[in-house]
């Protein structure tokens, strides 16, 4: 696989303003690019969500890395000031987008992985929440501080936080507006890894060039198995993920798989 980063050019819309998008063999490389603290506006997130979308669309991406520009934010969340008037219907409205990408975000099909390299406050820790794994530089700081201003967390904040890291330190970092560092995000399950300063993109595209080697289908099969338990008590998918198992036999990809390794080569995924 070439190591080489080029331009993703089969998006049909333009995101040069708000988010870049690159192509690193099987994977996507966005990077949220609203300086100076890459905020999220209605441009930005209606572009990560078609953009999610698109990305759904394509059998040669399995993979998607979200990073922000600089080396200073991943991303501050929403730019206050649109909240400064006490509109209602604009609060809506931007509730409704955030919820839109972030979830479109969740339920990717392939692997989402978001390089923190630095801060990821409010609904940049929840873009960040949204994704499958999490890695984090040495000097990022993670946070919800809402409640500080009277809000809010609008896009998952509420319901991934506590999943991840268990309702003790949720609440410390909702309700008592507690910041974590890095070190301590990987301890209580915030992020899965953390690396210095510069790195997190880097490590982000190498751990999703490992997801690149699975198939496709199956990951895109297995992920909901996973993310169900959130729902309902993991018991209960035990039948589903029996069904799902059976199921991936009408894939192409799983007869080239076990193909491959009897053969002893690497499997040459379509993702079919």
């Amino acid at each position: 696989m070439s190591n080489a980063i080029e331009p993703y050019k089969s998006a049909p819309f333009d995101l040069t303003h708000k988010l870049t998008v690159e192509k690193h063999g099987h994977t996507a490389l966005i990077t949220i690019n609203n300086p100076p603290a890459n905020t999220w506006d209605r441009e930005g997130l209606i572009g990560l969500r078609l953009l999610v979308e698109h990305l759904d669309r394509d059998d040669d991406i399995y993979a998607l890395v979200i990073t922000g520009q600089g080396n200073s934010f991943f991303s501050a969340g929403a730019d206050l000031k649109l909240f400064a008037d006490g509109d209602r219907s604009r609060a809506r409205a931007m509730a409704r987008l955030f919820g839109e990408a972030f979830e479109a975000l969740r339920d990717f099909r392939g692997v989402s992985i978001a390089a923190i390299n630095g801060y990821a406050m409010g609904g940049g820790l929840e873009c960040a929440l949204a994704c499958d794994i999490r890695i984090v530089e040495r000097h990022a700081q993670l946070a919800l501080p809402e409640a500080g201003v009277g809000l809010l967390p609008c896009a998952g904040g509420t319901q991934h936080l506590p999943w991840l890291v268990g309702e003790g330190w949720a609440k410390r970092m909702i309700l008592c507006g507690e910041r974590v560092d890095a070190d301590t995000a990987v301890r209580i399950g915030l992020a899965e890894q953390v690396v210095d300063s510069g790195e997190a993109r880097g490590h982000a595209l190498l751990l999703a060039a490992r997801a690149a080697r699975q198939s496709p289908v199956a990951v895109r099969t297995i992920k909901p198995l996973i993310q169900g338990a959130r729902q309902r008590g993991p018991s209960s998918w035990l039948a589903e993920e029996r069904e799902r198992f059976v199921d991936l036999f009408d894939a192409e990809d799983t007869r080239e798989g076990v193909n491959a390794f009897l053969e002893k080569r690497e499997p040459h995924w379509r993702n079919r």
